[in-house]
């Protein structure tokens, strides 16, 4: 399970020492103590549930200024706009045409349902079960007994 070199307890290792290098003294500069400009301005607040927070004001940081954009002119805009408004016209027209043409297939495709419904229900009454050949139904046996009961 385990490799082989692992149950070698007189396996010895190479070992590195690393000497820390010590570094050079810095020498500081000496400490001039300075009068600030102005003495700042020491604010203390009461909190609500009495105790009382004192500090500095500072002054709140300022963002830093926005890059100056270069102004852009009347005539670009109008051409980008331009543009987009045409492309925007023909993606409608595009959409416009695939809706008719869609629409087209869809009536004819009605038509042509409607066609074989009619046509198949022609069909069904000429090529019908064949009790009528498209003549008027007569009872021959009732119109010999009226003929002979009329006639005789």
């Amino acid at each position: 399970m385990y490799p082989d070199h692992t149950h070698q307890p007189h396996a010895q290792r190479a070992v590195e020492v690393h000497q820390p290098t010590p570094l050079a003294p810095v020498t500081a500069a000496p400490l001039v103590p300075m009068q600030p400009g102005s003495v700042p301005t020491v604010a203390s607040i009461v909190l609500t549930d009495g105790r009382v927070v004192t500090g500095y004001a500072i002054a709140p940081a300022q963002p830093a200024p926005l890059a100056a954009k270069p102004p852009v002119s009347r005539a670009a805009v109008n051409v980008a706009l331009g543009g987009v408004g045409f492309l925007a016209v023909c993606g409608g027209l595009l959409m416009l045409t695939a809706f008719i043409t869609a629409l087209t297939a869809f009536i004819t495709q009605l038509i042509i349902l409607a066609a074989v419904i009619f046509g198949g229900w022609i069909a069904v009454q000429v090529l019908g079960t064949g009790r009528s050949n498209g003549g008027t139904t007569v009872n021959i046996r009732k119109a010999v007994i009226k003929r002979n009961h009329f006639g005789g």
